[in-house]
């Protein structure tokens, strides 16, 4: 498999040892994800690093704490870290995220879990998603950021469309309020692909909004432009 690294326009991610490549759900939930206050993030599941690395760029006195069970995906997100200008922010552990032992809370925490991960909008394999969530279900994921969340922090995830009613209703039983939506189309006329959710434990108006990423086939829409241009070297 080729070591060329994908080159974003402040840092690169080697992508060779571990089948988490970089898609559009990582570049999404790396680019919408916000933080309110404070400085304390944890990226669960964090693959090649890629979610870590846009937040350090977006946050710059923040400190990232990044968690990954899969050791080839370990070791290619360690090496991502170290090698950018990033790397003082950065700090990635070889854990499942039910082992994840820390005396933190976090400000921020998101997730685009190995198994919603797809390089596109379009390939979604569902078998391969269940299979997955063996390793870490809904409800071990959602429970375990609550119990790591400040009560001031927010949660932020990216999922199947699909899966989204669900995934608000385990939440809720964890106290976590649904406070942002980000709907996800490919096109115009494509269907609803993936979501974006954010949570915190305080009660607010929910915020709904709709992101078309093509226009045409490789001809961007303003607002996705908009959303990727700091990260993306042709936008």
């Amino acid at each position: 498999m080729s070591k060329k690294p994908f080159l974003f326009k402040q840092f690169e991610i080697l992508q060779d040892k571990t089948a988490m490549k970089v898609g559009t759900d990582g570049v999404l939930l790396g680019a919408w994800a916000n933080l309110y206050k404070g400085k304390s993030i944890l990226d669960v599941g964090t693959g090649t690093g890629l979610i870590s690395l846009m937040l350090a760029q977006r946050f710059k006195d923040t400190e990232i704490d990044a968690v990954e069970i899969d050791h080839d995906a370990y070791l290619q997100a360690k090496y991502n870290f170290e090698s950018s200008s990033f790397y003082s922010q950065l700090s990635i552990y070889e854990s499942s995220f039910q082992d994840f032992s820390t005396s933190k809370k976090y400000d921020l925490i998101v997730s685009n879990p190995p198994f919603f991960t797809v390089n596109n909008l379009v390939d979604f394999d569902q078998r391969k998603q269940a299979r997955q969530q063996e390793t870490l279900n809904f409800e071990e994921l959602i429970h375990k950021t609550a119990s790591l969340l400040n009560e001031t922090g927010s949660a932020c995830f990216i999922i199947p469309y699909d899966q989204s009613i669900i995934f608000t209703e385990i939440a809720s039983k964890n106290e976590l309020k649904l406070n942002k939506t980000l709907y996800v189309k490919g096109n115009n006329t494509s269907p609803l692909k993936r979501v974006c959710l954010e949570f915190s434990f305080q009660e607010k108006e929910t915020i709904e909004e709709t992101l078309i990423i093509e226009e045409e086939r490789h001809q961007y829409t303003k607002d996705y432009i908009e959303l990727t241009k700091d990260f993306y070297l042709k936008m």
